[in-house]
């Protein structure tokens, strides 16, 4: 895939760079080399020299350019299975536990076109940089089908190498058929690490070790990947996540297992550091988030999620307050049915909102989850803000819409949250244009989406002739 040499944009209505000043440049302006921002500024300062050596010159007038967004939770594979009817109206354990048999019956082409579905509908949302949470891996199937898919689509892709080895027989939540020999896991979680990671600036791909949750893998599982994520060093800087802390119920599973609460847990498998991030956190006590912020431990909080399954609403502003790392997920779209970024920046807000406190999320506060937040989470440095020297990923969004009008005249970072979400306008990743005037430019969606329904019929097909 060619990168452009170098782009000049120029003349954005505003540029909200979450630089270190936090600046929102009126009439902005900026200018990319390769992968890497070269320079930001105001459109009449741009330096004659740099004008003059831009292979391409975009206008964005009428638009808000902004750092790319940052989903740190997701499972692709779940866009098979949205909305299917039992697990409509059911809490976490309850929706497992029914689409687990259809799960079971995933190939390696579902997952394939699962990924570049989930992924375009997040570019489409403004999210530049995605991980995604893959736990069960049957018929063949394996990470190096995500990782194919992802360079098709062009997004960076933090690829999480998950699990499930504790079933039914052992006292776990998932079915025996869907869960793997712990040495097997460990096995070729060495080979993707070794396969696929990049641990340089501006890496399109790194590979993440994620046993599934408590309530799926053993003590042992999460502590040998533990220690085989930090064999490798911080020159490779592999990541951890699971799930954590979702549910009641699981709090109830772990106290009854383990002896522990669910961050008691995490604490005691030593699976809390800078190297380590949680989804969801919904029930982490005061002295949990006092513990997560002095570890820098991060969560991924999924805000669409947690209220369609009625999981609860995560201390999101206590843990920010407290100085624990804080990105955002649309987690699985069997669990929220969509891959809108930006819907959730809109939710976070609101659902913090809602227990009473119109002062607990500002829109600045949840945007900047979704971009700093989330290259925090990720373990990254060099994405989430418009800076000399940051990478080359931003998004733009029109403002000249119906669904903004009277809202953009006053604030437009504001606007871009509290209204209607809307498509992105264009985005740009590692320097590479991929979506102009709302359409991707690489993506067939309607053939995409095709090939996507095909998959999902026959997925539930082959489960209900078992």
């Amino acid at each position: 895939m060619k990168t452009n040499t170098s782009l000049l944009i120029e003349h954005a209505d505003l540029l909200v760079t979450m630089d270190a000043e936090r600046r929102e440049i009126r009439d902005g302006a900026l200018v990319t080399d390769g992968p890497a921002i070269v320079w930001v500024g105001a459109t009449a300062d741009v330096p004659a020299g740099l004008r003059a050596a831009a292979d391409q010159v975009i206008d964005a007038r009428g638009r808000i350019v902004l750092p790319g967004f940052v989903n740190t939770h997701h499972h692709f594979y779940q866009t098979l299975t949205r909305v299917i009817p039992a697990a409509q109206d059911a809490v976490l354990f309850d929706w497992l536990k029914t689409l687990y048999p259809i799960w079971a019956e995933l190939t390696p082409d579902a997952v394939f076109v699962s990924t570049q579905l989930a992924l375009t509908e997040l570019l489409l949302s403004g999210c530049t940089t995605s991980s995604d949470h893959h736990y069960l891996w049957p018929n063949g199937s394996r990470l190096d089908d995500q990782f194919a898919a992802a360079a098709t689509i062009g997004v960076r892709f933090h690829g999480a190498r998950g699990s499930m080895s504790l079933g039914e027989s052992q006292g776990g939540l998932p079915p025996d058929r869907v869960t793997e020999d712990e040495a097997a896991i460990l096995h070729d979680s060495r080979r993707v690490v070794e396969t696929f990671h990049d641990p340089d600036r501006f890496a399109m791909r790194r590979v993440v070790l994620a046993p599934c949750s408590p309530f799926s893998v053993t003590p042992a599982l999460m502590r040998e990947s533990a220690a085989l994520a930090r064999s490798f060093g911080a020159q490779m800087n592999v990541h951890l996540h699971t799930h954590l802390a979702e549910t009641q119920d699981e709090e109830a599973f772990c106290l009854a297992r383990f002896g522990y609460r669910p961050g008691d847990y995490a604490e005691f498998l030593e699976w809390t550091g800078d190297d380590v991030w949680h989804a969801h956190c919904v029930h982490l006590n005061p002295r949990e988030v006092a513990h997560f912020a002095r570890t820098h431990t991060g969560v991924a909080h999924c805000p669409t999620s947690n209220m369609r399954l009625a999981s609860g609403i995560a201390p999101v502003r206590a843990m920010r307050d407290a100085g624990v790392p804080v990105g955002l997920g649309v987690d699985g779209s069997a669990s929220n049915d969509g891959s809108h970024l930006l819907n959730e920046v809109r939710q976070t807000l609101l659902l913090q909102r809602v227990m009473g406190n119109p002062r607990a999320m500002t829109a600045r506060e949840a945007l900047e989850l979704a971009t700093l937040g989330g290259a925090a989470v990720l373990g990254r440095d060099d994405i989430g803000a418009l800076a000399p020297g940051m990478a080359a990923d931003l998004v733009a969004f029109r403002l000249d819409t119906l669904w903004h009008a009277g809202g953009a005249v006053h604030d437009p970072v504001a606007a871009l949250v509290f209204c209607q979400p809307q498509p992105v306008d264009w985005a740009i990743i590692n320097g590479r244009r991929l979506v102009q005037d709302g359409a991707p430019l690489h993506v067939d969606i309607p053939h995409l989406v095709e090939r996507h329904n095909r998959a999902a019929v026959a997925l539930v097909q082959r489960a209900g002739a078992r």
